[in-house]
């Protein structure tokens, strides 16, 4: 069997969608890394969070890889790319309702079903993972 296209810039697309259908300002939440290609003078704590909404960019386009786009940040225009792993979320502004999602550095995870796991994998309590954060004085 062939691996599957992950699910989550499927997600991405019908959350904005959504957001537009119903006169709502779709947003993405970014966690930054040296892959995205975002403003730097507007992350903050490694974050960023981009209106999506067709009256804010030009030339939104949301593959299974990236989410590519243009707009203006302070009157400048930048070309934004943000790889599909990195987008923690995507969610309507004036109600906060949306996706989340796991960022990772490789291709988009896909959500796991617990109806999916063996008994083996349910009964083994999996070892807590090492957080990729370092503390900044």
């Amino acid at each position: 069997m062939s691996t599957l296209i992950p699910t989550t810039a499927y997600l991405i697309r019908a959350i904005h969608e959504w957001c537009v259908d119903n006169a709502l300002t779709p947003h993405l939440l970014v966690k930054v890394n040296a892959q995205t290609r975002v403003p730097m003078a507007f992350v903050q704590n490694g974050e960023i969070v981009l209106n999506i909404n067709y009256t804010a960019v030009k030339d939104l386009h949301i593959d299974n890889d990236a989410v590519v786009f243009s707009a203006r940040f302070s009157g400048v225009a930048q070309h934004i790319y943000v790889p599909i792993g990195r987008v923690a979320g995507v969610f309507a502004r004036e109600n906060s309702q949306g996706m989340f999602f796991e960022v990772t550095d490789g291709p988009a995870p896909e959500p796991v079903k617990t109806a999916e796991l063996s008994k083996a994998e349910a009964a083994e309590p999996s070892a807590p993972k090492k957080s990729h954060l370092k503390v900044v004085k």
